[in-house]
């Protein structure tokens, strides 16, 4: 196991556990919450993710899990594109693991998407790097489950704020799984928090081998032309 961390985020940036050495992981764990050091569902997420790849009861040989902690890796929002497209590359389940920030990413994730799905390698002509992969959201939110409801004042159940990520994972040519939500984070017994943390432990253990992932289609991606982009003029 190797981690990078500044003392105050607890848990490790970076952490590669599993079997044999020099392989690339089979989950990538995309972790993204800019107060970790505040966050008991995130913090707790993180470690479960990390001790999947201690255990040997379940796992294929060769399978390996890497966490990686946006906010450790790139305080100073300049994101290493070419790592973090590396990172993906061989990996088979990509997790965004994040807090609901107004309904959408945290900031940090959104720019790493911003810069890391780029025209040409995750989607558009050419764009293939991630097709055929699992995009599986593992979020929580501050507002009960209750809240999102057209009664509550969230307005909207929860499902229709997640399009946006839904879309991203087709143009990709990732296949989009039924997301883990955890609601009323702030509010949420350790106890439950436990469980929840060992439940997303069971299902990282677990993939490919869910059973409602046997009824779903892949998703076909969607074909982006060419000319969707502008060619540049020279400088």
């Amino acid at each position: 196991m190797a981690w990078l961390a500044p003392a105050d985020r607890g848990p490790p940036s970076v952490v590669t556990v599993g079997y044999g050495s020099g392989a690339m992981p089979e989950i990538v764990v995309v972790a993204a919450h800019p107060a970790l050091e505040h966050s008991r569902v995130t913090r707790a997420l993180m470690q479960a993710a990390a001790r999947v790849g201690g255990a040997t009861s379940g796992l294929a040989a060769g399978t390996r899990v890497a966490v990686r902690d946006l906010y450790a890796l790139y305080p100073d929002y300049f994101i290493d594109i070419a790592a973090e497209q590396a990172a993906l590359a061989e990996a088979g389940l990509v997790v965004w693991l994040q807090p609901i920030h107004w309904y959408s990413m945290p900031p940090l994730l959104k720019l790493w998407l911003d810069e890391v799905f780029t025209f040409g390698w995750a989607y558009g002509p050419g764009g293939t790097a991630l097709r055929g992969k699992d995009l599986w959201l593992v979020a929580s939110t501050g507002g009960p489950e209750a809240s999102y409801h057209p009664a509550g004042y969230n307005r909207y159940f929860f499902d229709a704020y997640l399009p946006p990520y839904e879309q991203t994972a087709r143009l990709a040519g990732m296949r989009w799984l039924p997301p883990l939500v955890l609601h009323g984070a702030h509010r949420t017994g350790d106890a439950e928090v436990a469980a929840h943390a060992q439940l997303f432990a069971d299902r990282l253990q677990s993939w490919p081998h869910w059973p409602e992932l046997a009824d779903l289609e892949p998703d076909s991606a969607c074909d982006v032309p060419a000319d969707a982009r502008p060619a540049l003029a020279p400088d």
